[in-house]
């Protein structure tokens, strides 16, 4: 199977090559970073790819700077969701499958309190969270095989693309420098390490299991204080971690104060995902020889 990879270099895509690279039959895959295809402009990036062979497409790219995004809702919508939807649109032309890349900021104004299903109705508080909304329907209503996967909270080795790294890193690191960190306590979310999210998703194209909506994370939920507790004790760091609330920490795109993601549905294909916090561990360990 011939499958392109847009985003390549990002945290999951690194992790996406690592991981087939790693397969005993790894499948063709073709990485297409930004020095080969700017996708913020449509048409050209479509046409691009038109005149490739392939079998699949997986989209790990998007606008995800999610507090400059709420100044950008045009491009953000260009390419979180309209892009989307010409890439459905051209692998329904190819008789291909497209494997795209969501998040959990589609949740996060709902009641539940409960890790979220892949059935419950979607309520973003930003823009981002909107583009990736519209870009998850506009995408399945093309009537092509599309198969939509929400992560959430990543950390890789790669590090963040275009954040400076990811919030593991940036825990160690104020850690480190200050002694002290201050960290919300009433956003619970599903960390997620990519190198697991990147080994399941080769898993499910493999099986290939039907289209449709899977939540892509490691297992359990915890607040961005508790994570932040986690990552300082398990590094050895000396360091006070003190909860704070959202309102004492204000960004200029609202988060979700709850975004846990149920991933039965994923397991029931593939097998179980583990713990967070043992993905954590391995991170820990690849990284900084700790955890």
């Amino acid at each position: 199977m011939r499958i392109l990879l847009l985003g390549p270099n990002g945290q999951l895509g690194s992790d996406i090559r690592a991981a087939n690279a790693a397969l005993a039959s790894p499948f063709d895959l073709v990485p297409l970073g930004r020095d080969a295809l700017e996708l913020s402009n449509i048409d050209t990036a479509v046409a691009a790819l038109a005149g490739l062979s392939f079998d699949a497409i997986i989209n790990a790219t998007g606008y995800h700077k999610t507090d400059e995004v709420e100044g950008n809702a045009q491009r953000a919508f260009t390419i979180n969701a309209h892009l989307v939807q010409r890439l459905a649109e051209l692998c329904l032309d190819r008789k291909a499958r497209l494997f795209h890349i969501s998040t959990d900021y589609v949740f996060g104004g709902q009641s539940k309190r409960q890790p979220l299903t892949e059935d419950d109705g979607r309520a973003p508080l930003n823009v981002y969270g909107a583009s990736k909304c519209v870009g998850e329907d506009l995408a399945l209503l093309t009537g092509a095989d599309v198969t939509v996967l929400r992560v959430a909270s990543l950390f890789g080795v790669a590090g963040a693309s275009g954040k400076g790294g990811n919030f593991v890193e940036t825990m160690i690191r104020l850690g480190r420098e200050r002694g002290a960190v201050s960290v919300v306590d009433d956003q619970i979310m599903s960390p997620t390490s990519t190198a697991d999210a990147a080994a399941a998703l080769l898993r499910l194209v493999a099986a290939v299991a039907p289209g449709g909506i899977y939540h892509l994370v490691n297992t359990g939920e915890v607040s961005w204080c508790g994570f932040a507790q986690r990552i300082i004790e398990s590094m050895g760091i000396a360091a006070t971690v003190t909860p704070v609330p959202t309102t004492e920490m204000p960004t200029p795109a609202k988060r979700p104060p709850y975004s846990a993601l149920n991933n039965a549905k994923l397991t029931s294909v593939i097998g179980p995902m583990r713990d967070w916090d043992d993905a954590l561990g391995d991170y820990l360990k690849m990284k900084h020889g700790r955890g």
